[in-house]
């Protein structure tokens, strides 16, 4: 799939006047068959009733125009260890959700504040109970379904001895989200080892959520994606997108290194790249990156909690985001319009730098084609002259 195929949108505004933002779409070609599923446990929410707005979003924000299928994408909500606070960021966004007519929220993990073993059982039972307060119900009033990955804050796969290190904050993330109260309202397809790694469909578009709590995919694990993206659900579908906390190459400054980044990036692109995955979607870096290598695209979505992180080859200052997903599935095209969450402006993706280049590889801006990068950065990245 040649990165020639993919279309800009000039797009401005925000509130105070707004920042301008050149916008991005990218086209997959695919078949525009339905998607078929088995039926859920328990079942999806109603789907939101379509609106007239064509451009709906909160009052006083940029309004991107709306695609056929609108996604919120939100990670990294949680503060610090234990705690049962959100930032004010977090619920803001929250409340606002509702006014982009989002079809889905997908969330990159860290929903909660785990991963220390002096964290006692109503400790974290209490985190559940906070986010649930914060995120969940009220997206669930809402009537917007909500899919997300495990974060290694809420229930890392992180092993010492063949046993997972913390399991039981991996128990108790699994009680909350299997609770009929908690139902997120997603049409699975696979819900087996749900809520660490499943599937499910909305809107032609195929959804593969697999545990990226940790660097290393287990060998069980990558059958059962091999399996799923393989199968007449996935293929039939118009779009595939697969979601997980890791990256799959560094983004940012402090997470450039092993542990912090799947193992065996390359091999896990090649994967998602031969069943016609169209992005991969991650948390963890806290740092918004629009990326893309070879046909896969890869969003890596900023922090909206504590800990906002500079990217790799940028003098920015970290700031925290919230990114809108339009896609426009007669031709596969995808439309990001991010916010920065300080100022509700909408980020000028021509900040960001064109190139990224951590410890197993490296990574284009959305908008960059490797043939036009200069001999510097062909040089900083190791390719050929």
């Amino acid at each position: 799939m040649g990165l020639k195929r993919r279309r800009f949108l000039g797009l401005g505004g925000g509130i105070l006047g707004g920042v301008g933002l050149s916008m991005m779409g990218h086209r997959l070609l695919a078949d525009s068959a339905p998607v078929p599923t088995r039926g859920p446990a328990p079942s999806p929410l109603p789907e939101p009733v379509p609106s007239p707005v064509a451009s709906p979003a909160p009052a006083g924000l940029f309004a991107p125009p709306r695609g056929d299928v609108r996604i919120v994408v939100i990670s990294d909500l949680n503060s610090q260890y234990g705690s049962t606070d959100y930032d004010p960021e977090v619920d803001q966004a929250i409340a606002f959700t509702p006014d982009w007519q989002p079809d889905l929220v997908l969330c990159g993990g860290d929903m909660v504040a785990g991963q220390s073993a002096s964290l006692s059982r109503p400790q974290i039972e209490a985190m559940w109970a906070a986010f649930d307060q914060h995120v969940a119900a009220p997206l669930r009033r809402a009537q917007i379904p909500f899919g997300f990955t495990v974060g290694n804050h809420d229930a890392s796969a992180a092993q010492s001895g063949g046993q997972y290190s913390f399991q039981q904050e991996r128990d108790l993330a699994a009680a909350y989200w299997n609770a009929p109260q908690h139902n997120p309202g997603l049409a699975f397809v696979d819900r087996a080892q749900f809520p660490f790694y499943y599937t499910f469909a909305q809107k032609n578009i195929f959804y593969l959520v697999w545990d990226a709590s940790a660097s290393r995919l287990s060998a069980e694990q990558l059958a059962w994606v091999e399996r799923s993206l393989a199968s007449e659900a996935a293929q039939s579908a118009t779009l595939r997108i697969a979601i997980g906390h890791l990256p799959l190459y560094a983004v940012a400054v402090g997470r450039d290194r092993p542990g912090e980044i799947l193992d065996d990036a390359d091999r896990l692109r090649s994967l998602l790249e031969r069943h016609r995955v169209h992005t991969y979607i991650s948390g963890h870096h806290h740092a918004y990156f629009p990326g893309h290598r070879g046909s896969l695209q890869m969003l890596h979505a900023g922090a909206m909690g504590g800990g906002p992180r500079p990217l790799l080859n940028s003098n920015l200052a970290p700031f925290k985001t919230l990114t809108v997903v339009d896609v426009r599935l007669a031709n596969a095209d995808t439309v990001y319009t991010t916010y920065d969450l300080r100022t509700w402006q909408v980020v000028d993706q021509q900040t960001l730098p064109r190139l990224v280049v951590g410890p197993n590889g490296w990574i284009l801006r959305r908008d960059v084609e490797e043939a036009n990068l200069s001999a510097a950065e062909r040089a900083a990245a190791g390719l050929t002259p």
